[in-house]
């Protein structure tokens, strides 16, 4: 005899609108926890009528997403969800928008998503002329961030797809091809004044992006004009304490920072922005190593490292600067990048911590 729940999950396809939405509803709560296992009876049965239910009425289609973004964690049914082509399909302008945006970020973990890059859809129109996923997705996410093309949503936790999904060289690649690489349009996200999860989204998105590039020594050094001010900005405070050596070496928009003037506070932030950095230098070759110690990046990570109390962001700055200071060649630092942040992915902050005895600097600052 099924129980009450097997009996309640049997309603998510009910013919009775009423009665998919109080269904819906009421598995909301065991959707997470060792309860969540009940969407996995009859060979993902649950989770099928949970597909149907996303594209049904909006206060519906909204528990069904709450549910399937708490279980997508499960392996089969983040396969299930993942590789189904027809379910990445969906309207950009739906009132649940954002919390499609939450779930896709959730399949982004999957690594068949990098199909995205390939997966043929028609244009949007008024949206996006591109006929690929990845590029509409990145259209989107450009027109609609600020609620300007869809009220309902700002598409933030797309963000956390394209960093994902750079773990990627092919992918890494695309955001970083001319005339305008997507990379560079979301480098305005970095700004104190973005929200944190957008802030932090985007500081992944690049520091994946540069870790996967398959020809760093060639596309580095295109990127760094753009790149180099946007990573430098949110390291500097108030009225930075420059001398004027110093500030004349930083680029032209960073020379005339006030006290309006904020430095990033997150230590999250900080770690992949710094990251970051150390990949140029140890990626990008000898102009890229040239380009960030003659573009003023010193002074700037000398005052972080004053200011700033997080072991592991201190640790990271450390390793930036002696890089800076020395020859080391820029294979040897992709090496050592890769065995300390390769395995991480977006949203999380690896390799600042956890070095040698041998691998420590002193005195660098």
């Amino acid at each position: 005899m099924p129980s009450e729940l097997e009996e309640l999950v049997e309603f998510l396809h009910h013919g009775n609108t009423q009665i998919r939405q109080i269904a819906a509803k009421s598995l909301v709560p065991y959707s997470q926890g060792t309860q969540s296992s009940i969407f996995k009876t009859n060979q993902l049965t649950p989770v099928k009528d949970l597909k149907l239910l996303v594209k049904d009425y909006a206060p519906i289609a909204e528990n069904a997403l709450t549910i399937l973004i708490n279980i997508s964690t499960d392996p089969e049914i983040l396969k299930s969800l993942a590789e189904d082509d027809a379910f990445l399909e969906s309207n950009p302008k739906e009132p649940n928008a954002n919390l499609l945006s939450m779930l896709l970020a959730n399949l982004a973990k999957s690594d068949s998503l990098s199909r995205l890059l390939t997966l043929k859809r028609p244009p949007v129109p008024s949206l996006s002329s591109a006929t690929t996923a990845l590029d509409q997705l990145l259209d989107l996410f450009n027109a609609g961030v600020h609620g300007k093309y869809n009220p309902s949503a700002t598409y933030e936790y797309l963000v956390y797809v394209f960093a994902d999904l750079a773990k990627f060289p092919s992918v890494a690649n695309h955001l970083t091809v001319a005339p305008v690489p997507p990379l560079t349009l979301l480098l305005l996200h970095l700004s104190p004044s973005s929200p944190l999860i957008l802030r932090l989204a985007t500081a992944s998105c690049i520091r994946n992006t540069l870790l996967a590039l398959p020809t760093p020594t060639s596309t580095i050094p295109t990127l760094l004009p753009l790149l180099l001010p946007a990573l430098l900005r949110p390291l500097i405070g108030p009225d930075p304490p420059f001398t004027d050596e110093e500030t004349a070496l930083l680029p032209e928009e960073l020379q005339y920072l006030g006290p309006e003037q904020k430095r990033e506070t997150d230590v999250r932030v900080l770690g992949e922005v710094v990251e970051s950095l150390y990949l140029l230098v140890g990626r990008g070759g000898e102009e890229g190593k040239k380009a960030v110690k003659e573009g003023g990046a010193y002074a700037v990570l000398r005052e972080l490292h004053l200011g700033v109390e997080d072991e592991g962001v201190r640790g990271c700055l450390e390793r930036v600067v002696d890089v800076l200071m020395t020859e080391e060649g820029h294979e040897k630092i992709l090496g050592s990048m890769r065995g300390e942040v390769g395995e991480e992915r977006g949203g999380q902050s690896g390799g600042v911590e956890g070095e040698s005895e041998d691998e420590k600097v002193v005195d660098i600052f």
